[in-house]
Order: C-alpha cells, then sequence, then structure tokens
C-alpha cells in the first residue's frame, strides 16, 4: 500500500514495487487533494500486479505512476532501456507454451515448469525482466539454500531460467546476457555411487541420509531376475511385465519405453530401436539395444495378446486410478468438492469404455509402485533403478564402456563415473587375486 508523507505542508507519496521503495513528491496541496492521489496509487500497483496493465518499455515505475498510468511519450526506446513490461510470469507462460509442441520431452517440459514456478513464487509473476540483475539472482540463490534446498537442484532451476532467457533474446522478450556470471552456491557433495540393498541398508543403520541412499540403489542380475519373477505373477495387467523385462533388460528410460513402438522390436535382427529425446535437441534420434533372449522370449508372448495398435505398451481397458481410463469420471478435487458423500458423488458418472492407447507415465509410475508394494523392492524410485541396474550388470561382466554408453544413450561424465564400479563380490574377488 502507498502512504503519505507530509513535511511543511508538502506532500509526498511513498510505495513499494517488488521490494523496493519508491517515493515522489506532490508538493503543497491540499491534504483531499494528496489522500486521492495516495488511491489512485494503490489502484495503478493492483493492476499491475494483476497484470491487467505492464509498464511501457524503457519507463521507470515512479514516473509511470506520478503520470497516473500515462506516462510522457520521450521518443524511440533506446535499444539498451529495460523491457519492464515483460515480466517474469510472461516469460515462464510463453517459454512453456512454445515447448509444449513436443521440443522437450514431457518429463523435461515439467521440470521446467516447476523450476520456473519457483521464481514466479520467490520474486513474484509481475516482476519485471529488467529489474534481474545477479544481486537479485544471489538472493534467490539463498533464499532457496535457506530452505535446504540441494546445491544440483539450485543450479538446475537457474540453469532452467537461463535457457528461457536465452530464448527469449530472440523473441524480443529479454535484452542483454542473462545475469548469472559470479554466481555463488552453497557447496555440493557428491553423489554416493550406486549400491545394493544390503550397502544401503548398512549405510542407513549407520546415520546415512535415506532419501540419497536410496536413489543410489541398483539390482544384481540374481534379484532383477527374482523381482520379475514376482511381477510375473503379481501384475494386474498383462503389459506390466513385459514392460518391467523391457527396462531391466535394455536400459531404457521410462519416456523412451512408453515411446516404443511394435515394429522397433526385430526379432530377426535381435535388437530393439530406442527413440531418444535427451541426446539432441534439433532432431529426433534413434540407438539400437540387443535383444536377449530373455526379453525376445517375453516380447512374443506380449505381442500374442496385444491389444493392437502400433504402441508396443499400450492398453484397451479400464486402468484403476487413471485420468482416462479409470470406471468412472467426474470426481472433485479435494479443495472444492463437498463433504458429504452424496455431494461428491453427485457429479460423478460411468466412464464410456476407453479406446486402445498408449500408457502415460502416471498410470506406469502408479502401478509399478502397487506391484512392488509391501516387498523387499518398495524402496525402489522407479522404473529407473532397472536401468541403473542393466548398466552396472554390464559393467561387472566387464562389458567396454563405449558399448554401455551406446546401448543406455548419452551420459555426462559424472554420471558415468558412478557407474564404473563393479558388483562387491567381484571387487573382493579381485583384491583377494591381488594380496591373497
Amino acid at each position: 500500500m502507498a502512504s503519505l508523507q507530509e513535511r511543511n505542508g508538502s506532500y509526498r507519496i511513498l510505495f513499494c514495487h517488488h521490494g523496493k521503495l519508491h517515493t515522489f513528491t506532490i508538493g503543497k496541496v491540499e491534504k483531499d487533494e494528496a489522500e486521492n492521489k495516495v488511491r489512485q496509487v494503490d489502484y495503478l500497483l493492483m493492476r499491475l500486479k494483476q497484470r491487467l496493465i505492464v509498464l511501457p518499455d524503457g519507463t521507470d515505475i515512479v514516473t509511470f505512476i506520478e503520470h497516473d498510468g500515462n506516462p510522457p511519450d520521450t521518443g524511440p526506446t533506446l535499444p539498451n532501456a529495460p523491457r519492464q513490461a515483460v515480466t517474469i510470469g510472461h516469460l515462464k507462460d510463453r517459454y512453456l507454451s512454445t515447448h509444449a509442441n513436443g521440443t522437450i520431452e514431457a518429463n523435461s517440459l515439467d521440470t521446467c515448469r516447476l523450476h520456473l514456478n519457483h521464481f514466479v513464487r520467490i520474486l513474484g509473476e509481475g516482476f519485471p525482466l529488467g529489474e534481474l540483475s545477479l544481486a537479485k539472482m544471489q538472493e534467490y540463490v539463498n533464499h532457496r539454500a535457506k530452505a535446504k534446498i540441494s546445491p544440483v537442484t539450485i543450479r538446475k532451476e537457474i540453469a532452467t531460467l537461463r535457457a528461457a532467457w536465452n530464448w527469449g533474446g530472440p523473441m524480443e522478450l529479454t535484452a542483454g546476457p542473462f545475469p548469472s556470471k559470479g554466481l555463488r552456491y552453497p557447496k555440493a557433495d557428491e553423489k554416493p555411487p550406486f549400491m545394493t540393498i544390503e550397502e544401503i541398508e548398512r549405510q542407513i543403520a549407520a546415520g546415512g541420509d535415506e532419501k540419497t541412499l536410496w536413489e543410489a540403489l541398483y539390482l544384481q542380475a540374481s534379484e532383477v531376475a527374482e523381482l520379475l519373477a514376482h511381477v510375473k505373477q503379481k501384475a494386474p495387467y498383462p503389459w506390466i511385465y513385459p514392460l518391467f523385462c523391457f527396462a531391466a533388460h535394455t536400459g531404457a528410460r521410462r519416456s523412451e519405453i512408453l515411446r516404443a513402438l511394435v515394429a522397433d522390436v526385430d526379432f530377426t535382427g535381435n535388437t530393439v530401436l530406442v527413440h531418444e529425446k535427451k541426446r539432441s535437441r534439433s532432431q529426433r534420434t534413434t540407438r539400437r539395444v540387443p535383444l536377449t533372449p530373455f526379453l525376445k522370449k517375453v516380447l512374443r508372448a506380449w505381442l500374442a495378446v496385444h491389444p493392437g495398435g502400433p504402441i508396443l505398451f499400450c492398453h484397451a481397458g479400464t486402468v484403476a486410478r487413471s485420468k482416462k481410463r479409470s470406471q468412472t469420471t467426474g470426481h472433485q478435487s479435494a479443495k472444492n468438492r463437498p463433504s458429504s458423500l452424496k455431494g461428491r458423488l453427485a457429479t460423478v458418472k460411468k466412464r464410456e469404455q476407453p479406446a486402445q492407447a498408449a500408457l502415460t507415465r502416471n498410470e506406469v509410475h502408479d502401478h509399478f509402485k502397487r506391484v512392488l508394494a509391501g516387498t523387499k523392492w518398495d524402496q525402489m524410485r522407479g522404473l529407473h533403478c532397472l536401468r541403473h541396474s542393466f548398466i552396472s550388470a554390464c559393467a561387472s561382466k566387464g562389458v567396454d564402456q563405449r558399448l554401455v554408453q551406446e546401448w543406455a544413450g548419452h551420459m555426462n561424465e559424472a554420471t558415468s563415473k558412478r557407474y564404473r564400479h563393479l558388483y562387491p563380490s567381484t571387487q573382493q574377488e579381485a583384491i583377494k587375486n591381488v594380496f591373497g
């Protein structure tokens, strides 16, 4: 809110905009007139916050407010003048809507949305990009560090905003280099190497961080076989078991598995074609992974009962807890639904039989957790653990790292380092061969 200050019969108005205090003098006027001006300032600030009006390019907030939202025309805008009319909320909306056409993978786009929402929440949706400075970015980093957010995550958030900023340059939404040079981040801990269940449980018992440790889980070959046998017995839908097997025997990411086509499986050439999105931003790339005899047998059995269509893993019936294929629809969210059962069921109706369609990532993750609930594998974070296990199994058998990287897709040096390990039993045998 704006406030009025009087000194020797002369009035000036004070107001805050994006955390900064601004003032301007209106001079010696009647008190009623000064109070009316205060109300006008509050009204303009409210309209700016609601994004119903914007600051013209090159106009500072004081000039805009002082002239009741109609600043004088000062001629052509200078090339380096701040584009204050563009807010961080505007940049977020434009960036996400542009890349919703498939140029960014759905998972990555959701991550971008999450990161940009943090900036909008902390800086304010109406924060003008022209005021984004290194000092403001350092404030953001310090704020996130104080909230116990890991330095790795903070760096990823900054990288997302940098990508949006750089994209906004040619779109005339941003101007100049992104103000991140010189940022200071908290020191990060190196991610632990991938470990077996027994290793993780020992470290947790010694006081290790459970979340960090379980994210480093990989399964040995015998454990993968045991897990797949459990899934085969407990899976409520026929697509679940072959999907688990595909993940365990190809090392493919979840998104890559969901993009797989029936035509990608070459039983004659004993290969599987994996469609990538992470390796290149300019084109859709693929890689080929050898088809193991086990997976070949499983996929033949699955295709014998496949519901049809080009998608390898799909479903034609209802799927529990699915937004697209549940038995009923019209359920209200927890925030808006009535308290009575009758009121909550008023909008619920039976859904028509859904058509055959590809599985969604939420459906896959939900049934991943369901089929492993209550087992010794219920700490697995997701299908990605089977990717770790695939690469670790290859490494333990001495497979050339170049082949492993080709089968698993692009891995940076830091990730490759975490994969350069052998099973604990293999390590013990190796050291015994050296020292006896």
